[in-house]
């Protein structure tokens, strides 16, 4: 039950940000992953967990480091992050309380004084619990007498993982993956992601050359294969009542730029680049699109229904975990480009129907997928773990 003015579902944006769901009790877990049922409670004091990340400049992954380190900070747990060095990576980790160490991990003969300096981090720190991200950092993180901790947020080879003794995945059928990979079930958790933003004052639809009364379709990410943009680009160009902001960069930048002029749309099609303003292009627009081919969990659609933005996804891995079709959201095929335009068109012709979607979304999102609830399973998670 959301915890509010009133007994009934509520968007984010109405309250104020700092309402908490009561406890929940346990984690989501597949039917063989191991489940914690401890009360949630206050980080040991005696806990020493140490993050380590070396990944790219930018991603969802990358993203959810920085937001999980900071709500663990807040929580008071003991911790050291060590990132590859960015100075931007390490302004968002600053801005939220946590003070980095930064190596120049790198492909080049100078990553071994990067790991010197990691180990001599560990050594000095002597961490109960270390949890690499994803492939670079596993491979760079001894075994030793601490618990390491494998967080994946993709299906990756698991011979990355080879010294780790317990890995995570964040959703239940990344966690089917590991298992069939041949990883012990019993060494195997499930903790999702929470995907939530500070509400912020919507942005100035006419800084984005887009008319107020517009019906808007954000979508964000790395313009990557995977990602799915040009069949929403494909989709948009037979719904003449849509603008289309895009928010993210990447390889394929170009492309779909030339794809947008071969369309005739690029005066509904807006490139706005990678964006630190995430809440304000949510409470600007009129629906938030995930259009991926492949999307292990979809962060993008846990924070529009933190803010109450209606989702439609394609129905990829995680937002086919994630949404209800009909009930919290809308799914299409995967590279169905006229459902994805009948999607559009419909939410666009039904405000009614927006408005319902929202609400299931950011419901769902406060039961399951909030910070508190997340931060509690990751706490209760590393002081049952830690040797």
């Amino acid at each position: 039950m959301v915890i509010g003015p009133v007994n009934r579902p509520i968007r984010v944006s109405q309250i104020d940000c700092r309402c908490r769901l009561l406890p929940l009790d346990g984690y989501h877990f597949t039917s063989t992953a191991t489940v914690f049922m401890t009360p949630p409670a206050d980080p040991p004091a005696d806990l020493r967990v140490m993050h380590v990340l070396v990944g790219e400049a930018w991603g969802g992954a990358e993203r959810f480091f920085v937001k999980l380190a900071g709500a663990l900070h807040a929580r008071g747990l003991n911790q050291k992050v060590v990132i590859k060095r960015d100075d931007k990576r390490a302004g968002e980790l600053r801005a939220v309380g946590v003070e980095p160490l930064q190596f120049n991990f790198s492909k080049g003969p100078g990553d071994i004084f990067a790991r010197m300096g990691l180990n001599r981090a560990i050594k000095s720190y002597r961490p109960h619990v270390i949890t690499v991200w994803m492939n670079r950092a596993a491979r760079r993180v001894p075994k030793g007498d601490y618990t390491v901790v494998g967080r994946l947020g993709g299906y990756y080879k698991l011979r990355h993982y080879r010294n780790c003794d317990w890995l995570i995945g964040n959703t239940p059928d990344l966690v089917d993956y590991i298992k069939r990979e041949g990883w012990p079930p019993d060494r195997v958790a499930m903790i999702s992601n929470f995907g939530e933003l500070e509400a912020m004052p919507p942005v100035d639809r006419a800084m984005l050359e887009t008319p107020d009364n517009a019906f808007v379709a954000l979508a964000m990410g790395r313009f990557h294969p995977s990602k799915g943009f040009d069949t929403l680009i494909d989709a948009v160009a037979e719904a003449p009542h849509v603008h289309l902001w895009l928010a993210g960069d990447g390889d394929l930048d170009q492309a779909l730029r030339r794809q947008v002029a071969a369309r005739g749309v690029a005066d509904r099609v807006r490139f706005l680049g990678w964006r630190d303003d995430q809440a304000a292009l949510l409470a600007a627009c009129d629906v938030c699109v995930v259009p991926s081919r492949h999307e292990p969990l979809s962060n993008v659609t846990l924070e529009a229904w933190s803010l109450g933005v209606p989702v439609i996804a394609a129905a990829s891995e995680g937002p086919s975990w994630l949404i209800e079709d009909g009930v919290t959201g809308l799914l299409t095929p995967v590279d169905d480009a006229a459902a994805l335009t009948v999607a559009l068109k419909r939410l666009g012709d039904d405000l009614a129907l927006r408005d319902r979607l929202a609400e299931a979304g950011n419901v769902k999102w406060w039961a399951d997928f909030s910070k508190d609830a997340i931060c509690d399973q990751y706490l209760r998670f590393f002081a049952n773990t830690f040797k």
